[in-house]
């Protein structure tokens, strides 16, 4: 006995056409959902965008400003855009894009009014000091901490510094360009005393001679100076020793070091 196929193929038909009319449908959806924002102005997504930020809703400014850069790359607004997509990056707790944004807006405008923010903001996402930072560097081999991000700071907030004196940003750059001058003289410290504990004399000694020679107004001067007077000593190196403990003496006379 033949079965016929027809009610079959019907079916299959069936819910062919069911499914192309359930995807014309969502691509429909999704037309008038991208729609909304066909006929806006660079204005118009310039004031959402900010109205966004107002809000606390980074990733939906981060989104605006993209729609913006995208059909209006040019002029005042776009530029704006991406100065505060840089800063939507920042409050999203994205430190990485906040450097990217920042960085290409420095490349795209460096004579821009207001590049100095840029340079700033940049520093903030690359280096954020917390109250147990010191303590950190220590306890541990300090060689393998990653400084790199602090450098990067440091070069941010001097150039900040250099090119724009007068900024509404110089005075706080300044407060935390020192800061982070310490932050990184103690980490060559910690480093030339673990070379120390581990015997490397030499290396102790350079590591401590970098602090004098590159922060030498840094609050970490005595401690480097403590590591040459240790180290030189254990080498036998007499003359070199009664110079380390001259200058040490003569910064630091109360110097727990020329116990």
């Amino acid at each position: 006995m033949r079965i016929s196929s027809v009610p079959f193929l019907r079916h299959r038909v069936l819910a062919l056409l069911l499914l192309i009319t359930a995807m014309l449908m969502t691509g429909c959806a999704m037309l008038e959902e991208q729609d909304k924002t066909a006929g806006w102005t660079a204005d118009e997504f310039l004031s959402a965008g900010q109205k966004q930020m107002d809000a606390g809703d980074w990733i939906g400014a981060i989104d605006t400003y993209k729609r913006l850069l995208g059909r209006f790359p040019y002029g005042r607004n776009a530029e704006q855009a991406q100065l505060d997509t840089a800063y939507a990056h920042f409050k999203n707790d994205e430190p990485a894009l906040t450097v990217a944004a920042a960085d290409r807006f420095i490349q795209m405008h460096p004579t821009h009014p207001n590049v100095d923010y840029a340079f700033y903001l940049k520093g903030l996402a690359l280096f954020e000091p917390s109250d147990s930072l010191f303590d950190s560097l220590s306890g541990y081999n300090p060689a393998n901490n990653d400084i790199g991000p602090v450098r990067e700071a440091f070069v941010a907030y001097r150039e900040l510094i250099s090119r724009f004196p007068n900024s509404r940003y110089a005075p706080d750059a300044r407060k935390r360009l020192i800061y982070i001058i310490n932050v990184l003289a103690t980490h060559e410290v910690e480093v030339a005393r673990y070379y120390y504990a581990m015997g490397a004399d030499v290396a102790a000694v350079n590591r401590a001679r970098s602090v004098l020679e590159t922060y030498r107004n840094s609050s970490a001067v005595e401690d480097a100076l403590g590591v040459m007077v240790k180290a030189y000593a254990r080498m036998g190196l007499s003359e070199l020793h009664s110079d380390a403990v001259r200058v040490l003496k003569l910064n630091y006379p109360d110097s727990r070091y020329l116990n």
